[in-house]
């Protein structure tokens, strides 16, 4: 009876989900709950996938909250997050199902109050230090008198028109405007597009290339001034080929653009200032240097008259540096007609004797001795008489060259002959053919032993035959000496050739 009233399992009538149904009903239920909510807090760890979507966390001092800024919604932000940086983020929250995680998609990242601003632009101040970005040997020289001037600011606040007006006070110079705006989210990446622009355009172009260029911006507080402290302002001014004046804020407003530009003015008015000089200095400085190189060329030719009536009382009267001259002219005048007389005589004189010897039998015997000579030249040069000559000599040559090759081989065969001579007469004196006869010759090595003294010192020994080497050991007792066998008759001096 108890078993049809109780039921042995408990809960079996409640409804079952999947987990996906699970999954997806807590999503629902949190971005239900929640819709759109700020939170804050400290930036934890900050991952940027490859995808371009951001990952970090946001936490207290007892929790964490997993944030995510999808990659379309990253340049919206107007502060990139950063660990450490305590900050006000604005977004839904979501679920994961995948991983049974909740997180927060952020689509506004804010900073928390000033003092946190303060702590984030020591940071970036520091890191853009190490790199370098601060040091003064980087900074370009402004040039002295900017042809075109390139203004980096907003086109309707009164900064525009106090540098428009300082500059046509000073010295009036053409202005190019590149509108941005000057706070906000979109000050920083206008302001960095702006500096890189000017420096992309084309020296000479259509649009002139600016000289130099200035990024201004009026007063304000931190949070309005932050544009100018992001990190991608700071390094297009810090990479721009353009010097670079920065005017931002008043004397004590202070940006990070201030610290990699080329120079820094208090205000707008001062950059301006800095930009030009002032037109009537000039005109009034051109003035006085026209006086003072007046001054100088008047003094100098004064001086120089001066120097001259100085030196030219020093110098004698013209009529006594002539006198002298005039005396030796007056006395070669007196001389010249007796020269010249005496020269036609000693001429006359000469040409008699060389006349003399110019008598027209010794002029015509002369002739006929070329004449004949001349003829004999021309028999000589005859072309049948040179062709005879020609013909006679290769002739010639021809007899020489066979009497020298006669003689060649002839020579040549008188060699061949005393070489195989020679050749016959080593064979024979050789110590080859000396073996043939029946001797042999006791070596150690490469040393030839001639004494049975010698021989005996030694443990082995090769005797070499006509027909090879052999061998032999020396020790043991003595050998008995045996009559030598009678030798055969020597051949003849016909059968064999004497040793010496």
């Amino acid at each position: 009876m108890s078993d049809l009233i109780d039921d042995p399992h408990p809960g079996q009538n409640m409804p079952e989900f999947t987990v996906s149904e699970i999954s997806g009903e807590v999503k629902r239920t949190l971005e239900g709950t929640f819709g759109r909510i700020r939170v804050k807090g400290e930036v934890g760890r900050v991952f940027k996938a490859r995808s371009g979507h951001l990952y970090y966390d946001v936490k207290d001092d007892k929790s964490v909250l997993a944030c995510t800024t999808w990659k379309g919604q990253v340049s919206g932000l107007s502060v990139v997050p950063e660990e450490g940086l305590e900050v006000v983020v604005t977004g839904r929250l979501t679920a994961f199902g995948a991983q049974s995680k909740y997180n927060m998609n952020v689509d506004e990242v804010a900073v928390a109050g000033q003092g946190a601003l303060m702590a984030l632009l020591e940071k970036r101040k520091k890191q853009l230090a190490s790199e370098g970005l601060f040091e003064a040997s980087r900074k370009k020289r402004l040039p002295y008198l900017p042809g075109v001037i390139g203004v980096v600011t907003s086109p309707s606040g009164a900064v525009i028109r106090d540098i428009l007006h300082r500059l046509r006070d000073r010295f009036p110079r053409k202005v190019l405007i590149w509108p941005v705006a000057v706070q906000g989210d979109r000050c920083a990446p206008e302001v960095s597009a702006a500096v890189r622009g000017f420096n992309q355009f084309t020296p000479g172009g259509a649009l002139p290339r600016p000289d130099l260029i200035i990024v201004a911006r009026g007063g304000g507080s931190i949070e309005d001034l932050w544009g100018f402290n992001e990190d991608s302002a700071a390094r297009a001014v810090a990479e721009s080929e353009i010097p670079v004046i920065s005017a931002v804020g008043h004397e004590t407003d202070t940006t990070l653009i201030d610290y990699v530009s080329d120079q820094r003015a208090p205000t707008p008015t001062a950059a301006a200032e800095l930009a030009v000089p002032v037109r009537l200095d000039l005109l009034a400085w051109l003035g006085e240097q026209d006086a003072r190189l007046t001054h100088a060329l008047t003094s100098g030719l004064s001086r120089r008259q001066q120097r001259l009536r100085d030196l030219s009382r020093a110098l004698p009267r013209p009529d006594s540096l002539l006198e002298g001259p005039r005396q030796r002219l007056d006395l070669q005048a007196e001389r010249l007609p007796a020269m010249l007389t005496g020269l036609v005589q000693r001429k006359r004189v000469h040409l008699l004797e060389r006349a003399g010897a110019l008598r027209p039998g010794l002029l015509r015997r002369g002739l006929d001795n070329d004449t004949r000579r001349l003829a004999q030249l021309s028999a000589r040069l005859n072309p049948e008489a040179l062709l005879r000559e020609n013909a006679r000599r290769q002739k010639d040559l021809a007899q020489i060259g066979a009497r020298f090759n006669t003689a060649a081989t002839r020579q040549v065969g008188t060699w061949r002959d005393r070489l195989e001579g020679l050749e016959r007469l080593r064979q024979t004196v050789g110590y080859e053919a000396t073996l043939n006869r029946g001797y042999a010759v006791v070596r150690k090595g490469d040393k030839v032993l001639t004494t049975k003294e010698k021989a005996q010192k030694e443990a082995a020994l090769d005797v070499q035959f006509a027909d090879g080497v052999l061998p032999v050991q020396v020790g043991g007792s003595p050998v008995a000496k045996t009559a030598p066998k009678p030798r055969k008759a020597m051949p003849s001096s016909d059968d064999q050739g004497s040793l010496f």
